[in-house]
């Protein structure tokens, strides 16, 4: 199967209008043979990601979260911390909740390239 490859320049784009376009890319589902069991998606390559943009207070108030699962276990970081660290984790968490949680997603998740 021979994949297409889509280069998106991530300058001044807002991150969720952003995620669903790569997601549906990542996916096949701009293709006309579009069949959701089957992975025939493109390969997405991302520049410029410490560009992106933020509408409202989500910069500030947006919190994500993770649980070790022991008593007292719940961490959470701003999402400005973690844009600052790390600007791809913010785009790739974004797309990979986007993707079905099946076992295709693991490969898809795979051909999102980022680039900062």
């Amino acid at each position: 199967m021979n994949r297409e490859k889509y280069t998106i320049d991530a300058t001044d784009k807002s991150v969720g209008r952003l995620a669903t376009n790569i997601a549906s890319l990542l996916r096949g589902k701009n293709k006309p043979e579009f069949t959701p069991h089957l992975d025939q998606g493109a390969v997405v390559e991302v520049n410029n990601v410490s560009e992106l943009r933020f509408t409202g207070k989500k910069f500030e108030q947006k919190k994500y979260y993770h649980y070790s699962g022991y008593p007292g276990g719940m961490k959470e970081e701003v999402l400005e911390d973690v844009f600052k660290k790390n600007p791809d984790k913010v785009l790739r968490k974004a797309v990979r909740n986007m993707l079905p949680d099946n076992k295709l997603r693991k490969n898809m998740i795979k051909r999102l390239i980022i680039n900062s």
